[in-house]
């Protein structure tokens, strides 16, 4: 009897591969989308961030003392400069970045007045500055591209809340991002 020189894989060595490939697809899927959403969170807190410095920038260089309420007013170059005081991914209210919804609006806390006008301020604003801004990220999904929800307010300190959106003005139980 005459044996066969074959080369190659026979069914079952395939079938277990595949097996083991998709072993491996189902443990670590679930990491990469937690990377993911942990990267979407961090995402999410660098933009209020921005949103804080770019909010001390105008305040004290641009609104005597107020600070915008519209991510616009933000985006807006002064007079005689090319440079706005956040980056132009910031530029609008509700853009979405990294699968965080981001928003600025005027405080809402007892006692929050308008300074000024926003013909006054250096780069024509489309709102008067106001004396405080409420800023916020929520997930686009969430559970999906984000499990918390965060906010951040003149104060500079970041809250969030694991189930709903934070709300304005930020009530003081409320937990901080440590």
């Amino acid at each position: 009897m005459k044996m066969r020189d074959s080369k190659g894989f026979t069914l079952i060595e395939l079938l277990i591969v595949v097996a083991i490939i998709g072993i491996l697809a189902v443990i670590a899927v679930p990491q990469l989308l937690r990377a993911k959403m942990s990267a979407n969170e961090t995402s999410a807190l660098g933009s209020l961030r921005a949103i804080n410095v770019a909010e001390a920038t105008y305040s004290s260089s641009c609104a005597g003392g107020g600070y915008a309420i519209d991510l616009a007013d933000l985006a807006k170059a002064p007079s005689g400069s090319n440079e706005a005081f956040i980056s132009p991914d910031l530029k609008a209210n509700g853009v979405i970045k990294a699968g965080y919804t981001v928003t600025v609006a005027r405080d809402a806390a007892p006692g929050t007045m308008d300074i000024g006008t926003a013909a006054a301020t250096c780069n024509a604003s489309a709102s008067a500055p106001a004396s405080a801004y409420f800023a916020k990220a929520d997930p686009v999904t969430p559970g999906g591209s984000g499990t918390r929800f965060f906010a951040t307010d003149t104060r500079g300190t970041f809250f969030f809340d694991s189930a709903a959106a934070v709300a304005n003005p930020i009530p003081a139980a409320t937990l901080t991002v440590q």
